[in-house]
């Protein structure tokens, strides 16, 4: 038996953009706050800190784009552990609902963890 799943819809963006109406769930999955970013500015539907790298790992990585791949690799063991199933599952339900946004104030978007999230999310074995 097939089971007829429609890819999900997830989108990345900074936290300091505005948001938008087509938005969907507006999920921040930074482990830190953003900085000078008012908690009601940033139109959040979560906060999901569970899902973003551990701290040893982002400051080993310190958003070198030349150490992304050895990054990547290391996030996707870190999100395969047991704790974070359920993290990963509350942002797969927000995009089966519709849209979800994941938001993170790290300003080089397609090397960051939420590309790596992204992926993980809408791939069809995760």
């Amino acid at each position: 038996m097939t089971t007829n799943r429609r890819a999900l819809d997830v989108q990345l963006k900074r936290v300091y953009d505005d948001a938008e109406p087509d938005d969907g769930a507006r999920v921040l999955v930074d482990r830190l706050w953003p900085r000078g970013l008012a908690k009601d500015r940033a139109e959040l539907d979560a906060w999901d800190k569970e899902v973003a790298p551990s701290d040893e790992l982002r400051r080993w990585y310190g958003h070198d784009p030349a150490r992304f791949e050895e990054f990547a690799e290391r996030y996707r063991q870190e999100l395969a552990a047991a704790d974070s199933r359920a993290a990963l599952d509350r942002l797969r339900d927000h995009a089966r609902a519709g849209r979800l946004t994941l938001l993170t104030a790290t300003k080089d978007l397609p090397h960051s963890h939420v590309t790596v999230l992204a992926e993980i999310l809408t791939s069809r074995t995760g």
